[in-house]
């Protein structure tokens, strides 16, 4: 018999329990994603570097992005408003500083739900929804500080709203303005693959079964608007106080990182088509019935569904193989779909959906538990030390490093000074951490001639200062030769933390 994403009505036990109603669903994925939001330290670099943009916009302007005091405009601000708006509320922690990626997560989770309970019945959107929520690979991206997630949640829901819009006879135009308005905050989240990647999932679909005319009645002048009005007001304030805005952000930071070949973080064509099954299974080990299931329904009553989900996740692969760089996070835009598939297989066996999501999410905590024990090139040890024995004045110095975190947890005021040879003509060629500085001072010169100091010129830092706080890596401390008085204060296997008097000069 061919499996059909259409469910049989839910048995008496399930009615009773009810697990299907949205709110005691979508309230129990808001739990499950915030139990652990807060337990691990920062991961270096993403998690320092995204959190304390936020927390320097918070205690400085809240429009422009902050890099250590310095704009930074890689990605636009809608993760850090979020943020930004929960450690006003709650404080700055851990907890706060991961509020965007959990709202990302939630609101994939409930788009798919949802949609998925419209269009095959609450047994399936249950199904899809236990094994989005326990996925490894979406359970630590919903708590893992960057951008990644909520861009994702929000294409993702942009997507299913304009299916939605196309669902009846006549397109709903309030459904076309939400789908809009989605994309235009996913522009906000991380830049124009806001809408590209919902005009290539949902225009292609659409033309392949000829419906032209519902590609036409999308561009609807009232999402049209709704989209304008969104996106546009911090693009155009952003440029009107930095000239040089536009061809940075859009220019450069899309379209030449896009078809760069020398860019960090270079992988093979075939990268996202191994790693994404890697990142889903246990899930992924229905992959194959999946597969067998949608080459079965090519000619069903379900086939346009059916296309629908598999052209999604082609899409979103196919549109990050291009480029030569390529992170694992950039295809959480494809989990909701294939998660989906993966749960209509399970579904097909007693027991099967909810066996692998009770094996998924065991793993999804134990690599938490992991995360939270190992915590990579954390600083926060050598943070919490500065943060004891600094006195108002001091300076903090970060010597040919940049230590993301560290700022966050010691709870500066100020931005550190970082050192390093900021003249070096090859600087500019090399993307990490020196270029991301080196770029933002760009757009405040005076600014960055104070926190990026050359590296052979240390020693004047000591001036005027109750004293300077040195932070660099185990074994580079030759580099304070020149500096008077300079005395080790703490080291563990990340951090060296010294200390010098400051003097008049």
């Amino acid at each position: 018999m061919t499996p059909s994403l259409h469910p049989s009505p839910l048995p008496a036990t399930t009615r009773a329990t009810d697990w299907s109603d949205p709110r005691r669903a979508l309230t129990l994925l808001a739990l499950w994603l915030l139990a652990t939001l807060g337990v691990r330290p920062l991961l270096l670099p993403d998690e320092g570097r995204y959190a304390n943009v936020a927390r320097d916009m918070l205690h400085g302007d809240a429009l422009v992005p902050l890099l250590n005091g310095l704009p930074f405009f890689h990605k636009p601000p809608l993760a850090y408003w979020l943020d930004m708006a929960a450690m006003w509320l709650l404080g700055v922690n851990q907890f706060s500083a991961r509020v965007a990626p959990f709202v990302g997560a939630w609101l994939m989770g409930a788009s798919l739900f949802l949609a998925v309970r419209r269009w095959h019945g609450p047994r399936a959107a249950l199904d899809a929804l236990l094994l989005l929520a326990t996925c490894p690979f979406f359970f630590i991206g919903g708590q893992y500080a960057n951008l990644d997630m909520l861009v994702a949640g929000l294409i993702s829901a942009s997507v299913l709203a304009f299916v939605r819009a196309v669902d009846d006879a006549e397109p709903a135009r309030r459904w076309v303005v939400a789908a809009w308005t989605l994309a235009a905050l996913a522009v906000l989240a991380k830049g124009l693959i806001g809408i590209v990647l919902p005009a290539l999932v949902v225009g292609p679909w659409l033309l392949a079964r000829g419906r032209w005319r519902d590609v036409l009645r999308l561009l609807h002048p009232l999402g049209l608007l709704a989209f304008l009005l969104v996106a546009l007001p911090w693009l155009i304030q952003m440029q009107q106080r930095y000239p040089g805005f536009f061809d940075y952000f859009v220019i450069e930071q899309h379209f030449r990182r896009y078809e760069q070949t020398d860019f960090n973080n270079a992988r093979p064509f075939w990268f996202y088509w191994v790693v994404l099954p890697l990142l889903t299974l246990p899930c992924s080990g229905w992959l194959a019935p999946a597969l067998r299931d949608a080459w079965r329904q090519r000619g069903g009553a379900d086939a346009a569904r059916w296309a629908l989900y598999a052209w999604w996740i082609v899409a979103v692969l196919g549109f990050f193989t291009l480029p030569t760089s390529k992170l694992p996070g950039y295809v959480l835009p494809a989990v909701a779909p294939w998660c989906l598939l993966l749960s209509v297989a399970a579904a097909r066996f007693v027991h099967g959906v909810r066996w692998t999501a009770a094996l998924s999410a065991l793993l999804s905590l134990a690599l938490v538990g992991a995360l939270a024990w190992v915590a990579p090139h954390s600083a926060k040890p050598a943070a919490t030390v500065l943060a004891a024995q600094m006195a108002p004045g001091d300076r903090v110095v970060f010597v040919d490093e940049m230590f993301y975190d560290l700022p966050f947890y010691a709870g500066l005021k100020q931005p550190p000074i970082v050192a390093a040879d900021w003249a070096d003509p090859e600087l500019p060629k090399h993307d990490n951490w020196r270029k991301e500085l080196f770029d933002a001072a760009r757009f405040d010169p005076p600014r960055g001639q104070l926190l990026l100091w050359p590296i052979n010129r240390l020693s004047e830092l000591a001036c005027n200062a109750p004293a300077v706080w040195f932070v660099l890596r185990p074994g580079d401390t030759a580099r304070l030769g020149g500096v008077p008085g300079v005395e080790p204060v703490y080291a563990d296997r990340e951090v060296q933390l010294m200390r010098a008097p400051g003097r008049g000069c």
